[in-house]
Protein backbone atom coordinates (compact mmCIF):
# COMPACT_ATOMS: atom_id res chain seq x y z
CA UNK A 1 0.00 0.00 0.00
CA UNK A 2 1.25 3.57 -0.50
CA UNK A 3 1.85 5.67 2.16
CA UNK A 4 0.55 9.71 2.63
CA UNK A 5 2.64 12.08 2.03
CA UNK A 6 1.70 15.42 3.54
CA UNK A 7 4.04 18.75 2.66
CA UNK A 8 3.76 21.57 4.06
CA UNK A 9 4.35 24.32 1.56
CA UNK A 10 2.55 27.75 0.70
CA UNK A 11 0.15 26.76 -1.17
CA UNK A 12 -0.95 24.27 1.48
CA UNK A 13 -0.78 26.93 3.83
CA UNK A 14 -2.94 28.89 1.39
CA UNK A 15 -5.48 26.08 1.04
CA UNK A 16 -5.58 25.46 4.83
CA UNK A 17 -6.20 29.83 5.12
CA UNK A 18 -8.88 29.61 2.85
CA UNK A 19 -10.85 26.95 4.68
CA UNK A 20 -10.55 28.13 8.11
CA UNK A 21 -12.45 31.11 6.73
CA UNK A 22 -15.13 29.16 6.43
CA UNK A 23 -15.80 28.37 10.00
CA UNK A 24 -16.95 30.58 12.38
CA UNK A 25 -14.25 31.71 13.84
CA UNK A 26 -10.74 30.52 14.22
CA UNK A 27 -8.25 31.39 16.35
CA UNK A 28 -4.59 30.49 16.79
CA UNK A 29 -2.00 29.69 19.48
CA UNK A 30 1.57 29.29 19.64
CA UNK A 31 4.77 29.23 22.16
CA UNK A 32 6.07 32.89 20.94
CA UNK A 33 2.06 34.37 21.49
CA UNK A 34 0.51 36.55 23.85
CA UNK A 35 -2.83 36.23 25.56
CA UNK A 36 -2.89 40.04 25.39
CA UNK A 37 -3.29 39.36 21.23
CA UNK A 38 -6.10 38.69 18.64
CA UNK A 39 -4.90 35.38 18.31
CA UNK A 40 -4.57 35.64 14.91
CA UNK A 41 -2.76 33.86 12.70
CA UNK A 42 -0.23 36.50 12.48
CA UNK A 43 -0.83 37.30 16.22
CA UNK A 44 -1.60 34.24 18.05
CA UNK A 45 -2.73 33.49 21.58
CA UNK A 46 0.06 32.15 24.10
CA UNK A 47 -1.92 29.63 26.08
CA UNK A 48 -4.78 27.01 25.00
CA UNK A 49 -6.93 28.05 27.51
CA UNK A 50 -7.28 31.38 26.25
CA UNK A 51 -8.28 30.43 22.76
CA UNK A 52 -11.10 27.43 24.77
CA UNK A 53 -12.25 30.35 27.21
CA UNK A 54 -13.14 32.61 23.62
CA UNK A 55 -14.18 30.24 21.46
CA UNK A 56 -17.97 28.89 20.83
CA UNK A 57 -19.50 25.98 19.58
CA UNK A 58 -18.39 25.51 15.90
CA UNK A 59 -15.01 27.66 16.32
CA UNK A 60 -11.60 26.16 15.75
CA UNK A 61 -8.12 26.66 17.25
CA UNK A 62 -4.83 25.32 15.67
CA UNK A 63 -2.06 24.93 18.11
CA UNK A 64 1.35 25.61 16.43
CA UNK A 65 4.03 23.21 16.98
CA UNK A 66 6.30 23.48 19.65
CA UNK A 67 6.68 22.92 23.58
CA UNK A 68 4.26 24.38 26.09
CA UNK A 69 5.32 24.22 29.48
CA UNK A 70 2.58 24.01 32.24
CA UNK A 71 1.53 23.57 35.79
CA UNK A 72 -2.31 24.01 35.52
CA UNK A 73 -4.33 21.48 34.15
CA UNK A 74 -6.75 22.39 30.66
CA UNK A 75 -10.41 22.28 31.55
CA UNK A 76 -12.29 22.03 28.81
CA UNK A 77 -16.43 22.29 29.94
CA UNK A 78 -18.21 23.78 27.05
CA UNK A 79 -20.43 22.47 24.60
CA UNK A 80 -20.28 21.81 21.16
CA UNK A 81 -23.25 19.87 19.53
CA UNK A 82 -23.21 17.10 16.64
CA UNK A 83 -23.54 20.14 13.60
CA UNK A 84 -21.52 22.49 15.84
CA UNK A 85 -17.97 20.60 17.57
CA UNK A 86 -15.43 22.58 18.88
CA UNK A 87 -12.17 22.00 17.10
CA UNK A 88 -8.53 21.97 19.15
CA UNK A 89 -6.23 21.14 16.66
CA UNK A 90 -2.69 21.09 16.03
CA UNK A 91 -1.68 22.88 12.97
CA UNK A 92 -1.38 20.72 10.04
CA UNK A 93 2.17 19.31 9.57
CA UNK A 94 3.14 20.59 13.34
CA UNK A 95 2.96 18.26 16.54
CA UNK A 96 1.87 20.57 19.94
CA UNK A 97 3.85 19.68 22.58
CA UNK A 98 1.90 19.81 26.08
CA UNK A 99 4.41 19.05 28.62
CA UNK A 100 3.70 18.87 32.38
CA UNK A 101 6.51 17.67 34.21
CA UNK A 102 6.58 20.42 36.54
CA UNK A 103 2.93 19.27 38.31
CA UNK A 104 2.64 18.16 41.21
CA UNK A 105 2.14 14.07 41.54
CA UNK A 106 -1.74 13.13 42.45
CA UNK A 107 -4.86 14.49 42.95
CA UNK A 108 -6.40 16.47 40.48
CA UNK A 109 -3.40 17.32 38.60
CA UNK A 110 -4.91 15.82 35.10
CA UNK A 111 -3.41 17.73 32.23
CA UNK A 112 -6.42 17.98 30.54
CA UNK A 113 -9.76 17.38 32.21
CA UNK A 114 -12.68 17.24 29.59
CA UNK A 115 -16.43 17.46 30.61
CA UNK A 116 -18.04 19.20 27.69
CA UNK A 117 -19.82 17.57 24.57
CA UNK A 118 -18.52 17.76 21.12
CA UNK A 119 -15.13 18.56 21.27
CA UNK A 120 -12.25 17.45 17.94
CA UNK A 121 -9.07 17.28 19.94
CA UNK A 122 -6.01 16.30 17.71
CA UNK A 123 -2.72 16.11 17.04
CA UNK A 124 -1.22 16.50 20.65
CA UNK A 125 1.50 14.84 22.68
CA UNK A 126 0.37 15.11 26.71
CA UNK A 127 3.36 14.21 29.31
CA UNK A 128 4.51 14.38 32.80
CA UNK A 129 0.84 15.15 33.77
CA UNK A 130 0.83 14.70 37.64
CA UNK A 131 -2.34 12.31 37.38
CA UNK A 132 -3.90 11.49 34.14
CA UNK A 133 -2.92 12.48 30.71
CA UNK A 134 -6.51 13.08 30.08
CA UNK A 135 -9.45 12.72 32.26
CA UNK A 136 -12.71 12.79 30.42
CA UNK A 137 -15.24 13.56 32.95
CA UNK A 138 -18.86 13.02 32.06
CA UNK A 139 -18.03 14.31 28.25
CA UNK A 140 -19.63 12.64 25.48
CA UNK A 141 -19.51 12.39 22.34
CA UNK A 142 -15.78 13.71 21.91
CA UNK A 143 -13.31 12.60 19.75
CA UNK A 144 -9.79 12.10 20.61
CA UNK A 145 -7.35 11.93 17.40
CA UNK A 146 -3.58 11.13 16.41
CA UNK A 147 -2.43 12.51 20.57
CA UNK A 148 0.39 10.55 22.39
CA UNK A 149 -0.10 10.38 26.18
CA UNK A 150 3.24 9.09 28.27
CA UNK A 151 5.24 9.69 31.00
CA UNK A 152 2.00 10.70 33.34
CA UNK A 153 1.35 9.79 36.40
CA UNK A 154 -1.46 7.71 36.27
CA UNK A 155 -3.44 6.25 33.40
CA UNK A 156 -2.81 8.19 29.68
CA UNK A 157 -6.59 8.67 29.19
CA UNK A 158 -9.21 7.94 31.74
CA UNK A 159 -12.79 7.94 31.33
CA UNK A 160 -15.59 8.21 34.21
CA UNK A 161 -18.33 9.86 35.48
CA UNK A 162 -20.88 8.48 33.07
CA UNK A 163 -18.72 9.56 29.61
CA UNK A 164 -20.10 8.07 26.50
CA UNK A 165 -19.87 7.97 23.17
CA UNK A 166 -16.37 9.49 22.72
CA UNK A 167 -13.94 8.17 20.19
CA UNK A 168 -10.26 7.55 20.57
CA UNK A 169 -9.09 7.27 16.96
CA UNK A 170 -5.14 6.38 16.20
CA UNK A 171 -3.83 7.68 19.71
CA UNK A 172 -0.63 6.01 21.87
CA UNK A 173 -0.61 5.57 25.36
CA UNK A 174 2.83 4.16 27.19
CA UNK A 175 5.01 4.11 29.77
CA UNK A 176 2.86 5.86 32.12
CA UNK A 177 3.32 4.76 35.98
CA UNK A 178 1.93 5.87 39.10
CA UNK A 179 4.82 5.43 41.70
CA UNK A 180 4.89 4.55 44.70
CA UNK A 181 2.66 1.51 44.99
CA UNK A 182 2.14 1.29 41.06
CA UNK A 183 -1.15 0.09 40.74
CA UNK A 184 -3.05 1.87 38.79
CA UNK A 185 -1.58 3.71 35.54
CA UNK A 186 -3.00 2.23 32.70
CA UNK A 187 -2.72 3.18 28.74
CA UNK A 188 -6.52 3.87 28.66
CA UNK A 189 -8.97 3.01 31.38
CA UNK A 190 -13.01 3.72 30.54
CA UNK A 191 -13.88 2.39 33.70
CA UNK A 192 -14.82 2.56 37.31
CA UNK A 193 -18.86 4.63 36.79
CA UNK A 194 -17.52 5.00 32.83
CA UNK A 195 -20.83 5.15 30.52
CA UNK A 196 -21.92 3.24 26.97
CA UNK A 197 -20.41 3.30 23.43
CA UNK A 198 -16.86 4.74 23.68
CA UNK A 199 -14.80 3.41 20.65
CA UNK A 200 -10.92 3.15 20.09
CA UNK A 201 -9.37 2.50 16.60
CA UNK A 202 -5.92 2.12 15.81
CA UNK A 203 -4.60 2.92 19.23
CA UNK A 204 -1.39 1.30 21.34
CA UNK A 205 -0.81 0.73 24.43
CA UNK A 206 2.51 -0.35 26.05
CA UNK A 207 4.61 -0.44 28.81
CA UNK A 208 2.31 0.70 31.20
CA UNK A 209 2.68 -0.57 34.42
CA UNK A 210 -0.77 -1.44 35.24
CA UNK A 211 -2.79 -2.75 31.79
CA UNK A 212 -3.14 -1.57 28.86
CA UNK A 213 -6.81 -1.09 28.81
CA UNK A 214 -8.55 -1.86 31.93
CA UNK A 215 -12.69 -1.96 32.15
CA UNK A 216 -12.32 -2.16 35.95
CA UNK A 217 -16.25 -1.11 37.52
CA UNK A 218 -17.41 0.40 40.53
CA UNK A 219 -20.03 2.76 41.13
CA UNK A 220 -21.90 1.60 37.95
CA UNK A 221 -23.07 -1.66 35.72
CA UNK A 222 -23.47 -1.96 31.86
CA UNK A 223 -20.82 0.12 30.33
CA UNK A 224 -20.15 -0.98 26.97
CA UNK A 225 -16.74 -0.16 25.46
CA UNK A 226 -15.88 -1.32 21.15
CA UNK A 227 -12.51 -1.99 20.50
CA UNK A 228 -10.92 -1.92 16.77
CA UNK A 229 -7.25 -2.13 15.33
CA UNK A 230 -5.59 -2.06 18.63
CA UNK A 231 -2.27 -3.48 20.28
CA UNK A 232 -2.00 -3.60 23.69
CA UNK A 233 1.90 -4.92 24.77
CA UNK A 234 4.72 -5.20 27.13
CA UNK A 235 2.36 -3.73 30.03
CA UNK A 236 3.49 -4.18 33.87
CA UNK A 237 6.72 -3.08 33.74
CA UNK A 238 8.34 0.55 34.02
CA UNK A 239 10.00 2.23 30.98
CA UNK A 240 13.61 0.44 31.91
CA UNK A 241 11.52 -3.32 31.35
CA UNK A 242 11.81 -3.89 35.59
CA UNK A 243 8.49 -5.40 37.03
CA UNK A 244 7.29 -3.01 39.91
CA UNK A 245 5.91 -5.85 41.68
CA UNK A 246 2.23 -7.22 42.61
CA UNK A 247 0.28 -4.31 42.04
CA UNK A 248 1.41 -3.78 38.81
CA UNK A 249 -1.44 -5.88 36.80
CA UNK A 250 0.33 -6.27 33.71
CA UNK A 251 -2.75 -7.39 31.22
CA UNK A 252 -3.21 -6.26 27.86
CA UNK A 253 -7.07 -5.97 27.28
CA UNK A 254 -8.70 -6.21 30.46
CA UNK A 255 -12.04 -6.11 29.64
CA UNK A 256 -13.70 -5.88 33.47
CA UNK A 257 -14.08 -6.74 36.95
CA UNK A 258 -15.32 -5.33 40.28
CA UNK A 259 -15.06 -5.43 43.26
CA UNK A 260 -17.83 -7.54 44.25
CA UNK A 261 -17.47 -9.70 41.06
CA UNK A 262 -21.08 -8.57 40.01
CA UNK A 263 -21.22 -6.17 37.52
CA UNK A 264 -20.76 -5.93 34.10
CA UNK A 265 -19.12 -4.32 31.51
CA UNK A 266 -19.87 -5.20 27.87
CA UNK A 267 -16.80 -5.87 25.51
CA UNK A 268 -16.36 -5.66 22.00
CA UNK A 269 -12.71 -6.38 20.77
CA UNK A 270 -12.18 -6.45 16.66
CA UNK A 271 -8.96 -6.96 15.05
CA UNK A 272 -6.55 -6.38 18.25
CA UNK A 273 -3.37 -7.90 19.29
CA UNK A 274 -2.02 -8.64 22.74
CA UNK A 275 1.38 -9.43 23.60
CA UNK A 276 4.20 -10.01 25.47
CA UNK A 277 2.25 -8.70 28.33
CA UNK A 278 3.19 -9.49 32.10
CA UNK A 279 -0.44 -11.21 32.92
CA UNK A 280 -3.40 -12.19 30.53
CA UNK A 281 -3.50 -11.26 26.88
CA UNK A 282 -7.32 -10.25 26.92
CA UNK A 283 -8.25 -10.74 30.51
CA UNK A 284 -11.89 -11.42 31.65
CA UNK A 285 -10.90 -10.29 35.12
CA UNK A 286 -14.68 -11.60 36.44
CA UNK A 287 -16.75 -9.32 33.99
CA UNK A 288 -20.69 -10.56 33.79
CA UNK A 289 -20.72 -8.62 30.68
CA UNK A 290 -20.88 -10.20 27.03
CA UNK A 291 -17.64 -9.90 25.46
CA UNK A 292 -17.30 -10.16 21.76
CA UNK A 293 -13.51 -11.07 20.01
CA UNK A 294 -13.47 -11.20 16.28
CA UNK A 295 -10.16 -11.94 14.03
CA UNK A 296 -7.71 -10.87 17.35
CA UNK A 297 -4.65 -12.30 17.86
CA UNK A 298 -2.73 -13.30 21.68
CA UNK A 299 0.67 -14.24 21.72
CA UNK A 300 3.43 -14.88 24.96
CA UNK A 301 1.58 -13.51 27.37
CA UNK A 302 2.85 -14.99 30.45
CA UNK A 303 -0.48 -14.96 32.33
CA UNK A 304 -2.37 -17.18 29.27
CA UNK A 305 -3.73 -15.27 26.13
CA UNK A 306 -7.35 -15.78 26.22
CA UNK A 307 -8.56 -15.83 29.92
CA UNK A 308 -12.17 -15.70 30.00
CA UNK A 309 -13.93 -18.88 32.23
CA UNK A 310 -16.03 -17.01 34.51
CA UNK A 311 -19.69 -17.37 34.89
CA UNK A 312 -21.99 -14.58 33.39
CA UNK A 313 -24.94 -12.07 34.44
CA UNK A 314 -28.14 -13.83 32.65
CA UNK A 315 -28.65 -13.05 29.09
CA UNK A 316 -24.95 -12.11 28.55
CA UNK A 317 -22.99 -14.40 26.50
CA UNK A 318 -18.93 -14.48 25.22
CA UNK A 319 -18.64 -15.30 21.49
CA UNK A 320 -14.89 -15.75 20.04
CA UNK A 321 -14.47 -16.05 16.26
CA UNK A 322 -11.61 -16.30 13.92
CA UNK A 323 -9.17 -15.59 16.64
CA UNK A 324 -5.39 -17.03 16.74
CA UNK A 325 -3.02 -17.60 19.11
CA UNK A 326 0.97 -18.64 19.34
CA UNK A 327 1.08 -21.08 22.00
CA UNK A 328 -1.82 -21.96 24.04
CA UNK A 329 -5.03 -20.78 24.15
CA UNK A 330 -5.19 -20.03 27.89
CA UNK A 331 -8.75 -20.55 29.78
CA UNK A 332 -11.79 -20.10 28.14
CA UNK A 333 -15.31 -21.43 29.25
CA UNK A 334 -17.44 -24.00 27.82
CA UNK A 335 -20.45 -21.51 27.08
CA UNK A 336 -18.33 -19.86 25.57
CA UNK A 337 -19.30 -19.90 21.13
CA UNK A 338 -16.45 -20.15 19.63
CA UNK A 339 -16.25 -20.27 15.80
CA UNK A 340 -13.20 -21.17 13.61
CA UNK A 341 -10.32 -20.07 16.33
CA UNK A 342 -6.56 -21.08 15.45
CA UNK A 343 -6.89 -24.02 19.29
CA UNK A 344 -10.11 -25.59 17.53
CA UNK A 345 -9.33 -28.78 15.41
CA UNK A 346 -8.20 -28.73 12.86
CA UNK A 347 -5.09 -26.42 12.95
CA UNK A 348 -1.82 -26.59 14.34
CA UNK A 349 -0.11 -23.52 14.73
CA UNK A 350 3.62 -23.02 15.27
CA UNK A 351 6.42 -19.98 14.30
CA UNK A 352 6.35 -21.18 10.51
CA UNK A 353 2.85 -19.84 10.25
CA UNK A 354 4.24 -16.29 10.76
CA UNK A 355 6.45 -13.98 8.37
CA UNK A 356 8.24 -12.63 12.14
CA UNK A 357 7.84 -13.13 15.63
CA UNK A 358 10.05 -10.30 16.40
CA UNK A 359 7.88 -7.30 17.60
CA UNK A 360 10.31 -4.51 17.29
CA UNK A 361 8.63 -3.25 13.96
CA UNK A 362 5.34 -2.64 16.88
CA UNK A 363 7.10 -0.09 18.29
CA UNK A 364 7.87 2.01 15.25
CA UNK A 365 6.82 5.56 13.81
CA UNK A 366 3.18 5.44 12.80
CA UNK A 367 1.99 6.45 9.26
CA UNK A 368 1.88 9.95 8.30
CA UNK A 369 -1.90 9.79 8.43
CA UNK A 370 -1.60 8.71 11.98
CA UNK A 371 -2.37 4.89 11.02
CA UNK A 372 -0.25 2.27 12.70
CA UNK A 373 2.59 0.82 11.53
CA UNK A 374 2.76 -1.01 8.75
CA UNK A 375 5.08 -4.22 10.21
CA UNK A 376 5.29 -8.28 9.51
CA UNK A 377 4.82 -9.05 13.07
CA UNK A 378 2.45 -11.53 13.81
CA UNK A 379 1.60 -11.36 10.21
CA UNK A 380 0.51 -14.73 8.76
CA UNK A 381 3.04 -16.61 6.07
CA UNK A 382 1.88 -17.03 2.44
CA UNK A 383 0.81 -20.90 2.21
CA UNK A 384 -0.18 -21.10 5.89
CA UNK A 385 -3.57 -22.55 6.53
CA UNK A 386 -4.37 -20.29 8.98
CA UNK A 387 -4.73 -18.09 5.50
CA UNK A 388 -9.09 -17.98 4.40
CA UNK A 389 -9.71 -20.07 7.35
CA UNK A 390 -12.32 -18.04 9.02
CA UNK A 391 -16.04 -17.24 8.63
CA UNK A 392 -17.48 -14.23 7.56
CA UNK A 393 -18.02 -11.66 10.27
CA UNK A 394 -19.32 -9.14 7.56
CA UNK A 395 -15.43 -6.88 8.25
CA UNK A 396 -12.61 -6.54 5.25
CA UNK A 397 -11.28 -9.33 4.00
CA UNK A 398 -9.04 -10.39 0.65
CA UNK A 399 -9.68 -13.94 -0.62
CA UNK A 400 -11.88 -16.28 -0.33
CA UNK A 401 -13.11 -15.82 3.42
CA UNK A 402 -11.29 -14.36 6.15
CA UNK A 403 -7.96 -14.95 7.36
CA UNK A 404 -7.48 -15.76 11.35
CA UNK A 405 -6.55 -13.54 13.89
CA UNK A 406 -5.68 -9.32 13.48
CA UNK A 407 -4.29 -9.01 10.48
CA UNK A 408 -5.40 -9.93 6.90
CA UNK A 409 -2.53 -11.14 4.55
CA UNK A 410 -3.13 -10.03 0.45
CA UNK A 411 -1.75 -12.68 -1.48
CA UNK A 412 -3.54 -14.24 -4.70
CA UNK A 413 -6.03 -12.15 -6.59
CA UNK A 414 -6.64 -8.49 -5.87
CA UNK A 415 -9.85 -8.59 -7.58
CA UNK A 416 -11.39 -10.49 -4.98
CA UNK A 417 -10.81 -7.91 -1.95
CA UNK A 418 -14.21 -7.81 0.15
CA UNK A 419 -14.19 -4.26 1.39
CA UNK A 420 -17.22 -4.57 3.30
CA UNK A 421 -20.16 -6.89 3.48
CA UNK A 422 -23.80 -7.45 5.04
CA UNK A 423 -26.29 -10.05 4.27
CA UNK A 424 -28.09 -7.60 2.00
CA UNK A 425 -25.23 -5.42 0.55
CA UNK A 426 -21.42 -5.67 -1.04
CA UNK A 427 -19.77 -2.16 -1.01
CA UNK A 428 -16.21 -1.42 -2.11
CA UNK A 429 -14.19 1.27 -2.39
CA UNK A 430 -10.87 2.51 -4.69
CA UNK A 431 -8.55 3.65 -5.70
CA UNK A 432 -7.38 3.29 -1.97
CA UNK A 433 -4.68 5.21 -1.60
CA UNK A 434 -6.79 8.04 -3.75
CA UNK A 435 -5.29 11.21 -5.45
CA UNK A 436 -8.41 13.30 -6.82
CA UNK A 437 -11.40 10.77 -7.33
CA UNK A 438 -13.02 7.47 -5.58
CA UNK A 439 -15.45 5.36 -7.24
CA UNK A 440 -17.94 3.81 -4.23
CA UNK A 441 -20.11 0.47 -5.69
CA UNK A 442 -22.61 -1.55 -4.04
CA UNK A 443 -25.16 -4.45 -5.35
CA UNK A 444 -28.92 -2.68 -5.13
CA UNK A 445 -32.09 -3.96 -6.91
CA UNK A 446 -33.12 -0.03 -7.51
CA UNK A 447 -31.17 3.57 -7.50
CA UNK A 448 -34.23 5.13 -5.05
CA UNK A 449 -33.20 6.66 -1.57
CA UNK A 450 -29.57 5.69 -1.49
CA UNK A 451 -27.04 8.40 -0.03
CA UNK A 452 -22.95 8.34 0.13
CA UNK A 453 -21.63 10.62 2.97
CA UNK A 454 -17.87 10.91 2.97
CA UNK A 455 -16.83 11.84 6.82
CA UNK A 456 -13.77 12.98 8.56
CA UNK A 457 -12.59 11.13 11.45
CA UNK A 458 -14.75 13.25 13.94
CA UNK A 459 -17.50 11.98 12.22
CA UNK A 460 -18.49 15.35 10.31
CA UNK A 461 -20.57 14.78 7.18
CA UNK A 462 -18.34 16.53 4.46
CA UNK A 463 -19.61 15.50 1.36
CA UNK A 464 -23.04 14.08 0.59
CA UNK A 465 -23.97 12.35 -2.79
CA UNK A 466 -27.46 11.72 -3.70
CA UNK A 467 -26.79 10.95 -7.66
CA UNK A 468 -25.66 7.70 -9.06
CA UNK A 469 -24.93 5.36 -12.27
CA UNK A 470 -26.79 2.22 -12.12
CA UNK A 471 -25.15 -0.59 -13.74
CA UNK A 472 -25.84 -4.69 -13.95
CA UNK A 473 -27.19 -4.64 -10.43
CA UNK A 474 -24.88 -2.11 -8.96
CA UNK A 475 -24.60 1.05 -7.90
CA UNK A 476 -21.86 2.91 -8.84
CA UNK A 477 -20.73 6.79 -8.09
CA UNK A 478 -17.71 8.75 -8.78
CA UNK A 479 -16.67 11.44 -6.12
CA UNK A 480 -14.30 14.11 -6.91
CA UNK A 481 -12.04 14.93 -3.38
CA UNK A 482 -10.08 18.33 -5.16
CA UNK A 483 -11.00 20.51 -2.01
CA UNK A 484 -9.73 18.25 0.93
CA UNK A 485 -6.94 17.74 2.83
CA UNK A 486 -5.05 14.60 2.50
CA UNK A 487 -5.43 12.27 5.40
CA UNK A 488 -7.74 9.38 6.46
CA UNK A 489 -11.73 9.79 5.76
CA UNK A 490 -14.59 7.27 6.07
CA UNK A 491 -17.40 6.78 4.34
CA UNK A 492 -20.86 5.15 4.25
CA UNK A 493 -23.69 3.67 1.97
CA UNK A 494 -27.07 5.06 3.60
CA UNK A 495 -30.63 4.22 2.22
CA UNK A 496 -33.25 6.86 4.09
CA UNK A 497 -31.30 6.50 7.90
CA UNK A 498 -29.88 2.89 7.55
CA UNK A 499 -26.08 2.34 7.27
CA UNK A 500 -25.92 -0.29 4.72
CA UNK A 501 -21.68 -0.24 4.35
CA UNK A 502 -18.67 1.71 5.70
CA UNK A 503 -15.51 1.64 5.06
CA UNK A 504 -12.04 3.89 5.04
CA UNK A 505 -9.74 5.67 2.74
CA UNK A 506 -6.92 7.37 2.39
CA UNK A 507 -6.35 10.69 0.10
CA UNK A 508 -2.34 11.17 -0.79
CA UNK A 509 -1.14 14.64 -1.12
CA UNK A 510 0.03 13.79 -5.03
CA UNK A 511 1.28 17.77 -5.15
Amino acid sequence: MKKLLIRISATFIISIMLIIKLSANTYFVSPQGSDSNPGSFSLPFQSIKKAVDVSIAGDTMYVRGGIYSLTSTILISKNGSAENYFHLIAFPGERAKLNFTAQTMGGSNRGILLTGNYWHIEGFDVYGAGDNGLKIEGGNYNSIVNCAFYRNRDSGVQMGNGASYNEVINCDSYLNADPTDYGDADGFAAKLNVGVENYFYGCRAWKNCDDGWDGYMRDANNASTILENCWAFENGYLEDGSDPGAQANGNGFKMGGSDDKTLSHHYTLTNCLAFNNKAKGFDQNSNMGSMKLYNCTGYNNLGGNYVIYKTLAEGNELIIKNCLALGDAGNIADFAIQVNNSWLPPYLVSEDDFISINAIEAYGARNPDGSLPNISYMHITEGSDLIDAGVDLGLFFNGLAPDLGCFETDYGNPETVNYRETDREKSRCFPNPASENIYIEFSSDSQSDYSINILDLSGRIIIRKDFFQMESGKIKAEISLPELIPGMYLYQVKIRNEILGTGKFILEDTR
